[in-house]
C-alpha cells in the first residue's frame, strides 16, 4: 500500500465538497526532504491559491485542521511558503509495520498498470553467435523492467525477436558452409575476410556433419541457416536461463516475413494514404558513396516527429530493415498490445524515431511505444581491460562473466546504474565483500536479519502472531527503519512510471544501510539489540521488526531477479 497515495486520497474526500476535484487531484503528497519536518508534506495550499489574491500560508491556515483530522496525524505545521506538514502517530506506523509482515511478498505490489497488456521486447541478438556483455546488460535491464511492471499490475509479456532473416544470417550460413568445408579438408587458411571468426562455428559445423553427412553444398543453404540458428538460439537461451531470464515468446522474423505481415503493413500503410513515391535530399554531411538521387517508395514518418520520410524498398524492390521491422510490429500489434516497450543498445539511438513513427501510424495512435537504450558497458578486471574471447572472436561473452562472478551479482551491479548512463563493471571489486560492494552490501543484509530471527529461535523467542507487542516499538531509531521500509510501495510506483528498475537498487542499498546502522547501534547500545533478555514482550515486537526487513529485502530483490540469501 503507497501510504502517500493513501493520505493523498484521504485529504481529497476531507475537501472535495470546498474545492475543486479536478484541482485537488493536482496536489502531491510525499516525504519531506528534511526529516525534522515531519513525516508526510503536502504542497495543496501552493495548488489551490492560484487563483487570484490567494495567499498560500492563509489558505494553508484555513484547512490544516480539516485535513490533520481526516488524515489521523498527530501534529501538524505550515512551513515555508505553504508546505504543510504533519507527523504522524505511532500507530499509523505500527499498522503498516504489520502490513509487511502480512503480506510478505505483495506490500509493494500495486494496480496503477490496471492490467494493461504490455509487450517488453529485449536482447532480441542476432543469432549469429553468443551473447556478449553488452547484451547481459539490455537482458537485465528488460528482464528487471518486465518485472517491475508486473509488480505496478501491469499484464506483461517477454518477448525475444530472432533476426533469422538477412544480409547477417546469410554470413552466418557461408560462415557456417566454410567451417563445414574445413573439417572436411575441402577448404584450407584463414576465415575468409566478412565471415564470422568465432570458433563456436567449428562445433556447430562438427555436430551439422554428423547430423547431415559429408556431402552439403551452397545448394543447401536453408538447410544450413535453420542447423544453425536453432544451434546458436540454443545457446542463447542457454546463457539467458544462466542469468536467471526466460521469455515468454520468441518470434522468428523468418516466419513474420513467410506469413506475410511486410505486406500487410505496407498495405495498412497504403490504406492510410501514408505511403508516396518521392525522392529524399541528400544525407546531411559527407555523402555516401552509393548515395544516388533516385525516386524511392516512400513512408510519411515526419507526419509523426520523425526527422524525414523513410525508404520501405530498396532500389532493387527488396525490403529496407525498417520495412521488415514494420511487418514484426504490425504482427505484435495484432496480438492486442496496448503497450509496446523495446530495449536497444546505445547505437540503435537514431532508431528511435522512425520505428515510433511506424508504430504510431501502424495501431492509429492507439499503442503507445516506448524505446529504452542500454549504454555501453567498460569491463575491467582489478581496472585492467578484459582480453577479447577467441570463442567467440572478438567479444567478451556473457556465459563467461556469468561463469566468474554468477546470475546475482551479475544481474544487481547491472542494475546499480541507470540504463542510459554507462557502466564501469570490474569483475574483481563486484566479488568483493565490503560496503563498497553494493550488491553484498544488500545481501549481507538479508543475511543478517536471517542470523537474528535463527538466534532468537535457538534462544527460545518465537514470532508471535498478534501485532498487539508492536506498540513497545517506540525509540526513533526502530522508527526511522520502519518509515524506510513502508517506502517500497512507493518507489515501485515510482520506478514503473518512469521505466526505471535501478530505483529498486538504490532504495535496497538504501534499506541495507539504515538495518546495518541499527543494527552496529544494538553493539554501543544494548537497549536497541533485537534481543533483550529478560523483556519478551520488546524481543518480539523487534523480531517482527527484523522479519519486516528480510521480507522487504526479499520483495526488492525478487523485482531485480536477484536471490535474497539467509546465510553468508
Amino acid at each position: 500500500m503507497n501510504i502517500y497515495k493513501t493520505i493523498k486520497q484521504q485529504i481529497i474526500t476531507a475537501l472535495n465538497n470546498k474545492f475543486d476535484t479536478e484541482q485537488l487531484n493536482k496536489i502531491s503528497v510525499e516525504r519531506p526532504r528534511d526529516k525534522s519536518h515531519g513525516d508526510i508534506s503536502t504542497n495543496i495550499a501552493m495548488v489551490l491559491a492560484k487563483q487570484p489574491k490567494t495567499n498560500p500560508r492563509e489558505l494553508a491556515q484555513n484547512i490544516i485542521d480539516d485535513i490533520t483530522k481526516a488524515i489521523g496525524a498527530s501534529s501538524s505545521n505550515i512551513a515555508g511558503a505553504g508546505f504543510i506538514n504533519f507527523t504522524m502517530p505511532l500507530e499509523f506506523w505500527h499498522n503498516n509495520l504489520a502490513n509487511i509482515i502480512q503480506k510478505p511478498h505483495q506490500y509493494g505490489d500495486s494496480d496503477i498498470g490496471n492490467n494493461i497488456k504490455t509487450n517488453v521486447e529485449y536482447v532480441s541478438a542476432n543469432p549469429t553467435g553468443p551473447l556478449h556483455i553488452g547484451h547481459a546488460r539490455g537482458a537485465v535491464f528488460g528482464d528487471a523492467l518486465a518485472n517491475l511492471l508486473s509488480k505496478a499490475g501491469y499484464k506483461v509479456d517477454k518477448e525475444y525477436y530472432i533476426n533469422d532473416a538477412g544480409g547477417q544470417i546469410n554470413i552466418l550460413v557461408q560462415s557456417t558452409l566454410f567451417r563445414y568445408n574445413q573439417l572436411l579438408g575441402k577448404t584450407t587458411g584463414d576465415v575468409p575476410e566478412g565471415c564470422y571468426p568465432g570458433e563456436y562455428l567449428i562445433e556447430i559445423a562438427q555436430n551439422l556433419r554428423k547430423k547431415h553427412g559429408d556431402n552439403l553444398t551452397e545448394g543447401d543453404s536453408e538447410l544450413i541457416r535453420t542447423y544453425a540458428v536453432d544451434a546458436i538460439m540454443a545457446e542463447i537461451k542457454k546463457d539467458l536461463s544462466g542469468a536467471g531470464i526466460n521469455h515468454d515468446l520468441f518470434t522468428s522474423e523468418y516466419a513474420v516475413q513467410q506469413a506475410g505481415e511486410i505486406e500487410n503493413a505496407i498495405n495498412k500503410l497504403k490504406n492510410a494514404d501514408l505511403v508516396y513515391q518521392g525522392v529524399l535530399e541528400p544525407p546531411k554531411g559527407k555523402k555516401p558513396d552509393d548515395w544516388e538521387e533516385r525516386e524511392q517508395t516512400l513512408f510519411k514518418s515526419t507526419q509523426f516527429g520523425d526527422d524525414v520520410d523513410r525508404p520501405l524498398l530498396k532500389s532493387d524492390g527488396s525490403h529496407t530493415y525498417f520495412c521488415g521491422d514494420l511487418g514484426y510490429r504490425i504482427h505484435k500489434l495484432r496480438r492486442g498490445y496496448d503497450k509496446i516497450i523495446d530495449v536497444y543498445g546505445a547505437d540503435h539511438g537514431g532508431y528511435v524515431k522512425r520505428i515510433t513513427a511506424g508504430v504510431t501510424a501502424l495501431s492509429d495512435g492507439k499503442t503507445q511505444l516506448t524505446c529504452k537504450l542500454c549504454q555501453l558497458v567498460k569491463l575491467t578486471d582489478n581496472g585492467q581491460p578484459i582480453k577479447m574471447s577467441k570463442r567467440a572472436g572478438n567479444f567478451v561473452t556473457m556465459r563467461d562473466v556469468l561463469n566468474k562472478i554468477g546470475k546475482d551479482v551479475l544481474r544487481f551491479i547491472m542494475l546499480t546504474r541507470k540504463n542510459d548512463a554507462p557502466l564501469d563493471f570490474d569483475l574483481a571489486k563486484v566479488q568483493e565483500q565490503t560496503k563498497d560492494n553494493p550488491v553484498f552490501y544488500v545481501q549481507y543484509a538479508s543475511a543478517r536479519a536471517h542470523s537474528v530471527l535463527r538466534n532468537a529461535a535457538e534462544a527460545g523467542y518465537t514470532i508471535p502472531d498478534s501485532y498487539d507487542i508492536l506498540s513497545t516499538i517506540k525509540t526513533p531509531e526502530e522508527l526511522q527503519l520502519i518509515k524506510v521500509l513502508t517506502q517500497l510501495p512507493e518507489i515501485i510506483e515510482k520506478a514503473a512510471t518512469s521505466y526505471e528498475p535501478h530505483r529498486i537498487a538504490f532504495y535496497l542499498q538504501d534499506l541495507a544501510n539504515e538495518f546495518h546502522s541499527y543494527w552496529a547501534m544494538g553493539v554501543s547500545k544494548p537497549e536497541l539489540k533485537f534481543i533483550i533478555d529478560g523483556n519478551q514482550e520488546l524481543t518480539q515486537a523487534r523480531l517482527l521488526l527484523v522479519q519486516a526487513v528480510a521480507n522487504i529485502i526479499a520483495e526488492g530483490l525478487d523485482v531485480l531477479g536477484v536471490k535474497a540469501v539467509d546465510r553468508m
